[in-house]
């Protein structure tokens, strides 16, 4: 028998592993072709295994997006040097928007499946997002000195811009999502000011 680490460590790896196939199978072949007889075979394990790790699809797709989100807002939210708000704002779209560029087929799965998510996911995916907006109103607070409702509109403004640069790009209207989330920003700046 392993010793009580060991499992653990082998259990984690299992699921990273079941998570990295997971990401494949959606990225290739979407969510609707997706199976997990496909994800276990390529993850070296049995469907067996899959199960005892996530209850079904959607709770294993629901993962895998919510854990690339994490990832990807830590990195969107490091200032590495001093920047302006707009600049700050389209750093955040940016990042976001480079994750769903390298893999457009996975994010709109994502899309789909975060905003019409059912208990639990609804609720971490709306905390994500609340995590979120309460950062770009503390931005806008910082830098023009809002008050907290005026901060709280922008944040919702600035939600609004990115989900429609983003649909807009995904449904093959707008080549350039963070040109037009820059454009919709700035626009929106100038008028506040």
């Amino acid at each position: 028998m392993l010793p009580e680490n060991n499992r653990a460590v082998q259990k984690a790896a299992t699921r990273a592993r079941i998570l990295e196939a997971a990401r494949e199978a959606l990225a290739t072949a979407g969510y609707e072709e997706m199976n997990l007889r496909a994800v276990a075979l390529t993850a070296g394990v049995s469907t067996g295994a899959v199960l005892s790790h996530f209850r079904d699809k959607q709770d294993l797709l629901h993962t895998a997006l919510f854990e690339d989100l994490e990832r990807t807002w830590a990195a969107a939210r490091v200032t590495k040097r001093k920047r302006s708000l707009e600049q700050e704002l389209a750093h955040i779209a940016g990042t976001f928007f480079d994750y769903y560029a390298k893999r457009p087929v996975l994010s709109r799965a994502l899309l789909r499946e975060s905003l019409f998510a059912e208990p639990p996911w609804s609720e971490r995916f709306a905390a994500q997002v609340a995590e979120v907006h309460q950062h770009v109103a503390a931005l806008h607070r910082a830098a023009l000195h809002s008050k907290p409702e005026a901060a709280a509109l922008f944040g919702a403004a600035f939600f609004s811009f990115y989900y429609f640069a983003l649909l807009a790009w995904l449904q093959g209207g707008h080549p350039d999502p963070l040109g037009l989330f820059k454009k919709l920003l700035s626009q929106h700046l100038k008028q506040e000011k």
